[in-house]
């Protein structure tokens, strides 16, 4: 049978997922020496191979910096993982409830392993949206199994082999492979599936989740706004918006998707953020610097929603030296420039589509309400940020648009907040990940209730009803409508 270091064949996948199963039997709430041991470990396995993992991002992007990735997608998980694994301890011990039945009924809840996990990641951070959640999963007490994604092999490979080097595939194991390959994981029956990508692939795991009746997390994206407030300033606004569009080259769930900005002032953000860009990457097609689209297909992607755009009406503005503008995008190097949108028409693609590029659409609003409403008609996103003051209009965005997290003045402040819950809402996503959240997701709490009551009381829920009882539950259900009518006032 396949290991952790080689691709897994879809008819292997069950025999994993069963020794995993009959692991998890026989030690089914690890303590938490036994817990802090794997986590430990796991993390042991990830850090020694971060720069083999580096280079191999490096060359599955076809440009990559390899410092990029070591601090993006290797170090940036070690806050959150290290906040929970300080914490979990605590997490594990029972919760005491208010007692029932008058306190003659006691109960506590047990915070329970759900048992076997099954962790699918995305392309565009491969290594950390599989790192935290799977760091979480154990923290929690689960063995994991990982879907790394097909689209950063190389990187697929080094993290299989790193793992292998310090655990066991009963505890964590990683599975390499193409299409076939997971269809096949989706379809197992995990105890509980955690999914990072986009929402029409996510709509394909969380059906076959369903057919087995398995638990799911799904974290996708949105189309995330970015709302210039009347009384920020401008520039600044622009250079803080730039820098969230650019990280990875703008393939980020929590990038902005879309600006508004008071009409009066489109041309000085215009202005501000070409600056802003050409201050981060001074030359483009040759610096070693830039992030590269991943692959082709998402290169054509790109490209087609700039390209529909611009049929359809929209003024491109490509920031990028003038020597260089002949030359970009370039599908050789698959390198799309920072990209400015403008009169964008409302048929556009770009205007649905989350595009996972250095492309920024730029509306101009009149009144700000223009533009909350705008972000609170659309699908909710999963992060919706603000460019101003804390003011009677931010107030006001807060409570009119729905969305997996609120930044104000910067980009994915909520993410890196590692003891606030992570995660979408609607089309960006259900459920949360990140410290208690993380482990509460992989958790199954559990009522254990106790009685020390003279009287059996499912006797009372049962024949024969004596007049007695008959009259109390009449005059019972009297008083409780008279009490709820008289709240209405």
């Amino acid at each position: 049978m396949s290991t952790n270091a080689t691709e897994v064949a879809p008819e292997d996948l069950q025999q994993l997922l069963d020794a995993q199963r009959s692991a998890q039997a026989a030690d089914p709430i690890p303590d938490a020496e036994t817990r802090r041991d794997r986590l430990d470990r796991f993390v042991a396995a990830v850090l020694e191979h971060g720069q083999e993992l580096a280079e191999a991002l490096h060359t599955d992007f076809g440009s990559r910096p390899p410092t990029t990735s070591l601090e993006l997608d290797v170090l940036s998980g070690l806050p959150a993982i290290e906040a929970t694994r300080e914490r979990f301890e605590n997490w594990m011990q029972p919760t005491e409830l208010p007692p029932a039945l008058g306190g003659g009924v006691p109960a506590f809840l047990q915070h329970r392993p759900k048992g076997v996990v099954g962790i699918i990641g995305p392309w565009n951070f491969p290594v950390l949206l599989v790192f935290v959640p799977a760091a979480e999963a154990l923290a929690a007490g689960n063995r994991v199994m990982i879907k790394f994604s097909d689209v950063a092999p190389r990187a697929g490979e080094v993290f299989a082999r790193a793992v292998a080097s310090r655990m066991s595939p009963e505890e964590v194991t990683v599975v390499n492979g193409g299409i076939e390959t997971a269809t096949a994981f989706s379809n197992l029956r995990f105890d509980h599936i955690f999914f990072t990508g986009s929402p029409k692939v996510g709509r394909i795991v969380a059906a076959a989740a369903g057919r087995n009746l398995v638990p799911i997390t799904l974290e996708l994206g949105g189309k995330n706004p970015a709302i210039v407030a009347p009384d920020a300033d401008i520039a600044d606004a622009a250079k803080r918006i730039a820098a969230g569009r650019l990280i990875n080259n703008g393939q980020v769930c929590l990038c902005p998707d879309y600006a508004f900005v008071p009409e009066a002032s489109r041309d000085a953000f215009v202005e501000a953020y070409q600056e802003a860009v050409l201050s981060h990457f001074p030359t483009f097609i040759e610096n070693p610097d830039v992030v590269a689209c991943v692959n082709d297909a998402n290169y054509a992607r790109v490209v087609g929603l700039i390209d529909d755009a611009k049929n359809n009406g929209a003024r491109e503005v490509v920031i990028v030296p003038d020597d260089e503008r002949d030359r970009v995008p370039d599908a050789a190097t698959r390198r799309i420039p920072p990209t400015l949108l403008l009169d964008t028409p409302d048929d556009a693609e770009i205007n649905t589509e989350e595009v996972f590029g250095p492309v920024l659409v730029v509306h101009t609003y009149t009144d700000v309400d223009e533009a909350i409403d705008y972000a609170a008609a659309g699908e909710h996103p999963l992060s919706s940020y603000w460019y101003g003051g804390d003011t009677a209009d931010f107030q006001r965005f807060l409570v009119r648009t729905t969305s997996g997290g609120v930044s104000r003045n910067d980009t994915a402040l909520a993410y890196l907040n590692h003891e606030a819950p992570f995660g979408g809402v609607g089309m960006s996503g259900s459920g949360a990940y990140h410290g208690k959240a993380g482990f509460d997701t992989f958790s199954h709490q559990r009522t254990v209730a106790q009685s020390d009551l003279p009287v059996v009381v499912a006797s009372s829920l049962i024949a024969p009803l004596s007049p007695g009882r008959v009259e109390r539950v009449a005059a019972a259900a009297a008083q409780a409508a008279e009490a709820a009518v008289a709240r209405l006032g």
